[in-house]
Parts: structure tokens; sequence; C-alpha cells
């Protein structure tokens, strides 16, 4: 997952023309991969699963959906209440997580 392609991608997706939040989400984005790859693991034998052409693109969908939560709630000035919860990120981290386990039992057998 390249940065610079997931920031343009989140900017897209945002709707964002200037680039007077571009500081704020980069961090986001950095913020979101954190979190995202603390939920599913991380084995460092195993880089080459996030590789895996479907992986990679899961994870991006869920990179830029979690910094939109976080560009989204960055100020609370509504009656309305927002959900800490992002349903698309914690849907997407649970079928990688699936494919990782998979994934991890593979490469157990072939050893």
């Amino acid at each position: 997952m390249k940065d610079d392609e997931v920031f343009d991608k989140l900017k897209l997706s945002l709707r964002l023309d200037s680039d007077e939040d571009d500081n704020l989400l980069r961090l986001y984005i950095d913020t979101a991969k954190g979190f995202i790859y603390g939920a599913i693991g991380r084995d460092e034998d195993y880089k080459s699963f996030f590789e895996i052409e479907e992986v990679k693109a899961m994870l991006t969908t869920a990179v830029i959906a979690q910094a939109t939560g976080y560009y989204n709630a960055r100020t609370s000035i509504t009656s309305i209440p927002m959900s800490p919860v992002n349903l698309a990120v914690n849907s997407i981290i649970g079928q990688i997580r699936y494919r990782y386990d998979s994934f991890m039992e593979e490469q157990a057998n072939e050893n």
C-alpha cells in the first residue's frame, strides 16, 4: 500500500481540493494503518500475505474508511451522535483476519 496513492484516494473520497488539511490527513492515514494492522496481527515472517492483491485492496479500503472516520469526527459540534465504531472497517478487518488465519494455516501445513 503506497502512502501517496492512499492519500490521493482519501482526498478524492472526501472531495477535498485544498491542501490545508494534508498533514492532518497523513496523520490519520498512519493512525488508521496502525489500528488496522494491530487489529489483524502482523507476523513479520508472513509479509507475503499483505502483498496479495485482494488483501492490498481491502487494506487500502479499510485505511481510507478509518481515516475518513477520523477526519469526519475531528470536531463534534453536532447534535447528531456519531458512532465510534466504523462498521465498514470492522467488516473488512473481519474478512482480512479470516484470510490471514487461513494463510497462516496453509503456511504451517507446508512446513
